[in-house]
C-alpha cells in the first residue's frame, strides 16, 4: 500500500503551487489535502481561538482519489483539524507547500504559515517537510494574484521543484527515525532543474525592523521590508538559495532549551 501524505499550505487551496506538489506525489503516495480556503501568509503558528471554522470537502479541486478539505482557518488549524477530526487514520507524513516565495532566515521562518503547517505535523509525532519556491521579483505579484499561475518557463522550474519535493518525502520515510521532532525546511531557487544540487544549510539571521507604516493618524498597514542579512556564512539558507542551489535546513525542536 502507498504511504499516506497529508498536504497543506498557506497560499490557499486554489494555489497552483499546491496542486503541482499533489500531482508530483500521486505516483508514490495516497494524498489527503487540508488547506486554507483563503491565503494565510504570515500567520505563523496562529490558531483560531474564537468562532467556528468551516471544513468543506472539496475533491473536485484535485485528481480522482485525493480527499481534500477547504478549511476557513490557518495552516495550523488545517493540520490540527485534519489529524484530530477528518482523517480516518494517521498519515505517514505531513507536507506543507509549495509556498509562493521563499521562507529563509530565522525571522521569516517563524512568521511562515507554510512552515507552521509542518510544525503542527511534528507536534503530532509525524515527519514533516515545508517546501517553498523562490519567485522572480518581476513575476511575484502576478503569480501571487493569479494563485500560482505562471508562464511556461517558470512552470518548468516549478514542476522540477515538485519532483524534488516528492523524492524528499520518499527519502524521509525511508529513514523515519533519523531526525525525530524535526521539521525539514526546503527552499527551491528561481531556476530549479532535476539536477539542481541540494545543500544542507542553517537559517540565516535577518534584521527586519518595522514591518508597518502609518497609513493615517493612529492607523498602520503591513509594509514588507527586505531587511538585511547579518550572516556572512556561505552555508546559510539564504546564501545557498541566492547561489541557485536548493537549501535544506533542519529545524530541530528536540533541542529547544537543551545545552550541549
Amino acid at each position: 500500500m502507498k504511504p499516506h501524505a497529508l498536504v497543506t499550505n498557506d497560499d490557499g487551496i486554489e494555489s497552483a503551487f499546491l496542486h503541482r506538489l499533489v500531482e508530483a506525489l500521486l505516483p508514490q503516495f495516497r494524498v489527503s489535502v487540508a488547506a486554507p480556503a483563503l491565503e494565510q501568509s504570515w500567520t505563523g503558528r496562529s490558531m483560531t481561538r474564537h468562532g467556528e471554522l468551516d471544513a468543506i470537502l472539496s475533491p473536485s479541486h484535485f485528481p480522482d482519489g485525493v480527499e481534500a478539505w477547504s478549511i476557513s482557518g490557518t495552516p495550523t488549524d488545517c493540520v490540527n483539524i485534519a489529524l484530530g477530526n477528518l482523517l480516518s487514520e494517521k498519515p505517514d507524513i505531513v507536507l506543507s507547500g509549495i509556498n509562493i516565495g521563499f521562507n529563509t532566515t530565522e525571522s521569516l521562518i517563524l512568521s511562515s504559515g507554510t512552515v507552521a503547517g509542518a510544525i503542527e505535523g511534528v507536534l503530532w509525532n509525524l515527519p514533516a517537510i515545508a517546501f517553498s519556491k523562490c519567485v522572480p521579483n518581476h513575476l511575484f505579484e502576478k503569480i501571487r494574484d493569479s494563485q500560482g499561475l505562471a508562464d511556461r518557463d517558470f512552470n518548468a522550474s516549478l514542476k522540477a521543484a515538485a519532483a524534488h519535493a516528492a523524492r524528499m518525502a520518499v527519502d524521509t520515510l525511508a529513514t523515519p527515525e533519523k531526525h525525530p521532532a524535526t521539521v525539514v525546511n526546503v527552499n527551491f531557487p528561481v531556476e530549479t532543474a532535476s539536477d539542481t544540487p541540494i545543500i544542507d544549510t542553517f537559517p540565516a539571521k535577518l534584521q527586519l525592523g518595522s514591518l508597518f507604516a502609518e497609513s493615517s493618524p493612529g492607523k498602520f498597514t503591513f509594509q514588507y521590508s527586505d531587511g538585511f542579512v547579518t550572516d556572512s556564512d556561505p552555508n546559510t539558507d539564504r546564501a545557498v538559495l541566492n547561489s541557485g542551489r536548493i537549501s535544506r535546513s533542519l529545524l530541530d525542536f528536540s533541542r529547544i532549551g537543551k545545552r550541549d
